[in-house]
């Protein structure tokens, strides 16, 4: 790895630093992972954002986190000034194209362009609009209706985030310095530089963890466990596993879910319906996730083919691949490319599939332990966060700072 000529001060704008956004998991989602990133390149950072309540995040000895009350318009412009008059980096990263942040962020070069060189670099992880009906969405208000959305105090446009917002903000996307993505999917769309997802590999080091320990700690130990270590959503495909598990019908299979899902009860509608086959364990602090993956026979990553499926890039997956699971996914986005011949692959939607999958897999456990081996090896090479550091380096060399 090629350290920087010199030390910058990178400042990170995460729009929602909450318990449901960036920080629910910390350390594992991007503003983290792209904070570790320019501290291995010898960079300081800071991250700054918006929650409900000030200080609800820690921060670190080595990254100060700056949390601002959240609050709509037109409150939202006095906490936008509180943010920016915090802001000490050489470099602003807007973590995510909405008003929020990358807004934010460009608003904030405009002030400041005559007094001091300071670059905008847009990172994007997901398709914000394609939770909103993607290019068809359209604000379909009435002028009445368009009155009281701006007017009325719980109105959809004292939202700083409203998919309207969100559809205008994507036309200034051209407008950042360098504009940083890590699918496919998005690079085709907003074009940019790939910047991949990576993984802590001295953390996620399966030699560091007792497989039978960990189950025996998190009472598993009786069955074949397959782990979703995200939050459940619709198109993340879990109800194809369980229908899966349907399928195989055997007692000692389980599949495991970790924390659950922060926006809404879809979890809890999952035990109504397949309960039989679900066991929860409660969320865990980033630290503590390598030792709940070790628990895992399989990760399993059943995405479904959707517009927002096909701009992510599931962090659980190089959970698996770093701690040498078995890692049994479907072939949406980038998925297949991230894997390489390192895991097992069913098409999205088909629980036949995952569950012909499934019994090859536990027919020949150590054939499939040594191809976990294998994917540790890929995540190394492709998908560690030195890696990452790496891809940011070329990005900042763009600048010319």
């Amino acid at each position: 790895m090629v350290m920087a000529e010199r030390a910058l001060k990178i400042s990170i704008i995460a729009s929602d630093l909450s318990s449901s956004g960036a920080g629910r998991w910390q350390g594992a989602v991007r503003p983290f992972l792209l904070a570790q990133a320019f501290q291995r390149l010898g960079h300081s950072v800071e991250i700054l954002g918006f929650a409900d309540q000030a200080g609800g995040l820690p921060s670190a000895e080595n990254l100060p986190i700056k949390v601002i009350p959240n609050a709509d318009y037109p409150q939202f412009f006095g906490a936008a000034r509180s943010l920016m008059s915090q802001i000490e980096g050489d470099v602003v990263v807007a973590y995510k194209p909405k008003p929020s942040s990358f807004g934010l962020a460009l608003f904030y070069r405009l002030l400041y362009r005559l007094r001091k060189k300071c670059p905008v670099i847009l990172d994007i992880d997901d398709w914000e609009l394609s939770w909103h009906g993607g290019d068809s969405y359209r604000y379909g208000g009435s002028v009445w209706q368009l009155g009281r959305d701006i007017l009325n105090p719980s109105g959809a446009l004292r939202s700083p985030d409203n998919p309207l917002y969100l559809k205008w903000i994507e036309r200034l996307i051209s407008r950042a310095d360098a504009v940083t993505l890590h699918t496919q999917f998005l690079q085709s769309r907003f074009g940019g530089s790939y910047v991949a997802n990576g993984k802590d590999m001295d953390l996620f080091d399966p030699s560091r963890y007792d497989a039978d320990q960990s189950r025996a700690r998190y009472n598993l130990s009786n069955y074949k466990v397959l782990m979703f270590p995200g939050a459940p959503r619709p198109y993340k495909g879990v109800e194809d596993i369980l229908q899966a598990l349907e399928i195989l019908n055997r007692s000692d299979y389980r599949l495991v879910i970790v924390g659950g899902s922060p926006y809404d009860h879809y979890d809890d509608d999952l035990f109504q319906k397949w309960g039989k086959w679900l066991i929860k364990l409660p969320k865990a602090p980033y630290e503590q996730m390598p030792e709940i993956v070790s628990a895992a026979h399989v990760i399993v990553v059943p995405q479904r083919d959707t517009p927002a499926a096909q701009a992510q890039f599931p962090l659980k997956l190089t959970d698996g691949m770093a701690m040498a699971k078995p890692v049994l996914a479907t072939r949406v986005g980038d998925i297949p490319k991230i894997l390489g011949n390192t895991g097992y692959l069913a098409d999205s939607e088909s629980p036949e599939q995952l569950a012909e999958q499934l019994s090859h897999i536990f027919q020949d456990l150590a054939a499939a332990n040594q191809k976990g081996h294998q994917a540790r090896a890929r995540c190394a090479d492709h998908y560690s966060i030195t890696t990452m550091a790496n891809q940011l380096q070329q990005v900042l060399a763009g600048l010319n700072l």
